[in-house]
């Protein structure tokens, strides 16, 4: 077939060649990588069918620390701001959907607060009071970076602990307060057994599928972000603050846009991950929290919505391993029996995993390409004549 076309008066034209580097359908459906995602999302859609309670937690607190990763990564691995204070915006949202949710009672000795709002309008708040807390700060961190921006964020960690701690008729206390099962269109996520091809399904089993789409709209959002001009306006202010300001990239709102929409993540993944636990205690949101977000980032590659899924899942699931089959491995005892407990093993092995990733990962897991770990030595160009 020839590579002409008829007009109506019978003149032959040439055909309007086709697009050069965007590749078919089927070109796209003959991927590898088409195939394993295809064959992964089977898997996670079934697993919920054959795990148990345990395994299915793991996992749903690896889809909240995936959530709340990506945007994190969005704020430092694309923009290139840092920040300690993650693990309060996640507060904000567990707390703020307990009260916002919950009815008013007396628990521990504290007469509990609660607005008794619809649970699912309630989770909708919780991350737009998140990111509103945002908001509040956004100025600060438009106007600072690097580790000056580190070091105030820091500071929101200490007021988040002195708020948790001591406002009990919101927070609870030290002992926290019960978080509201869900109800979405009249189906609840709670403990109520629900037979599904003869499984019973619990609070678990039902989570899974709504961390899933969580996860899934949360990614797609984020890549969609990443792409499209404001992810290069990201990347710009990152690599060249200067040179993109003097392209007419507004820094210092992109800087604050950033942070409020990295705090609506941390917002929804602190929801999802109160409803898992089914209590929310005040020293889970903690110094500690803040820094395994950041070797999430780290590990799984900066500025990569892949990289975030990776190390949000390396980081969340291997206290959990541990902890599981702690009789088992060697150096790791049992929580409370003496010796090297899961939580520090994980910490160790975690951090010894940053220092390898920045070492030869550069990319993080996402991209795992290896570096030399060494620095190259340049060579100055031979003059004629000289000698070797």
């Amino acid at each position: 077939m020839s590579d002409t076309a008829v007009t109506a008066s019978g003149t032959a034209t040439p055909a309007a060649p086709a697009p050069v580097g965007a590749p078919g359908l089927t070109e796209r459906l003959r991927r590898p990588r088409t195939y394993a995602v295809l064959l992964g999302s089977l898997l996670l859609l079934v697993l919920p069918f054959y795990l148990d309670r345990f395994w299915l937690q793991a996992g749903l607190f690896a889809m909240a620390a995936a959530i709340g990763a990506i945007g994190l990564n969005m704020l430092t691995g694309a923009t290139g701001q840092l920040s300690m204070g993650h693990a309060f915006f996640l507060a904000v949202g567990a707390y703020g959907y307990c009260v916002l949710a919950g009815e008013s009672s007396t628990e521990n000795g504290h007469a509990l607060t609660g607005l008794g709002l619809p649970t699912w309008l309630a989770a909708v708040l919780a991350v737009l009071l998140a990111g509103l807390a945002g908001g509040v700060f956004s100025p600060i961190a438009g106007r600072l970076r690097g580790a000056y921006l580190g070091i105030a964020t820091l500071a929101l960690i200490f007021i988040g602990q002195h708020v948790l701690f001591n406002a009990g008729s919101l927070t609870g206390g030290y002992n926290g307060r019960a978080v509201p099962p869900l109800s979405l269109f009249g189906f609840t996520f709670d403990d109520t057994e629900l037979l599904v091809v003869a499984v019973p399904f619990g609070s678990s089993e039902k989570l899974w599928y709504l961390g899933l789409v969580a996860l899934l709209l949360s990614a797609l959002f984020a890549r969609g972000v990443l792409r499209g001009r404001p992810g290069r306006a990201m990347n710009a202010i990152r690599d060249h603050r200067i040179a993109a300001g003097v392209m007419g990239v507004p820094v210092a709102r992109y800087r604050a846009g950033v942070f409020v929409l990295s705090s609506m993540y941390a917002g929804l993944a602190g929801v999802l991950l109160a409803l898992v636990f089914q209590r929310t205690v005040p020293e889970y949101f903690g110094m500690i929290l803040s820094l395994e977000y950041l070797a999430m980032i780290v590990i799984g590659g900066l500025g990569s919505v892949s990289g975030a899924v990776i190390g949000a899942a390396f980081v969340s699931l291997l206290p959990q391993v541990l902890t599981h089959y702690s009789d088992s491995l060697p150096l790791v005892s049992a929580p409370g029996t003496g010796g090297l407990a899961p939580g520090e093993a994980s910490r160790y092995l975690y951090g010894a995993a940053v220092v390898a990733v920045v070492l030869f990962l550069p990319g993080g897991l996402a991209r795992p390409r290896l570096g030399t770990g060494r620095l190259r030595r340049t060579t100055r160009p031979k003059k004629s004549g000289e000698k070797k």
